[in-house]
């Protein structure tokens, strides 16, 4: 196997991981392949506009002292653009879908979506970095962005099905991950020692609230 094989399979091996296991955690009434396909798909594509709006906002970046340039990079360049274009695309593709027809549904397009985009700036950090940043990002970046977008999917769902709180649902849709990405982010960016010493507990707390939410709604499924 010769070095780019091997860092392509290192850089979408937890991808393809983490989309079987929410795939087959919607064990009540899976969503049809082809689905999920556009969903990846879109993931894929999201990198383009999130470039131009990064720059553009890192354009703009006002002259910030101390740990503020950190926090609008973090918060405002990274996770907002991210975000933004992760929740457009799973409200055009399933929104007004046939098969979006339970709660637990946001969850899964929210990560697959995640996923596609999770999956290509991957490529470019291994490629980039080599292969023992394949294996951090693989326990802690791409996770991190499946998580997020469970985060998402659950409000979104919840904002699908709850039409009397619909406007504060899909506003949580896109400020909780929003948030949690941009804590995940200023805590790598900044590089201060006191604070990564938060990050691990911060890592672990996604995982827990990720598999808790995805409880939650599975649990509550109309399908069971």
């Amino acid at each position: 196997m010769n070095l780019n094989m091997k860092l392509l399979i290192i850089a979408l091996a937890p991808v393809f991981i983490i989309a079987v296991y929410v795939y087959y955690r919607d064990k009540y009434e899976r969503e049809p392949l082809g689905m999920l396909l556009k969903a990846l798909l879109l993931g894929v594509l999201i990198p383009l506009p999130v470039i131009v709006l990064e720059r553009f906002l890192s354009g703009i970046k006002p002259d910030f002292p101390g740990a503020w340039p950190a926090f609008y990079d973090a918060f405002i360049v990274a996770a907002f653009s991210e975000e933004l274009f992760k929740l457009l695309a799973l409200y055009l593709l399933v929104w007004k879908s046939s098969h979006f027809n339970e709660k637990f549904d946001g969850i899964v397009y929210a990560v697959f979506i995640s996923l596609g985009f999770a999956g290509v700036e991957n490529i470019l950090y291994v490629f980039q970095h080599g292969e023992m940043t394949g294996y951090t990002r693989a326990l802690v970046s791409v996770p991190g962005h499946a998580l997020f977008g469970v985060t998402m999917g659950f409000y979104f769902g919840l904002a699908k099905f709850y039409p009397n709180r619909r406007r504060e649902f899909l506003l949580k849709s896109f400020l909780y991950p929003l948030v949690l990405h941009g804590i995940f982010d200023f805590i790598l960016m900044l590089g201060n020692y006191r604070l990564m010493i938060l990050f691990v507990p911060f890592v672990i707390f996604l995982y827990f609230d990720g598999l808790r939410k995805m409880k939650n709604l599975s649990d509550r499924s109309i399908f069971r």
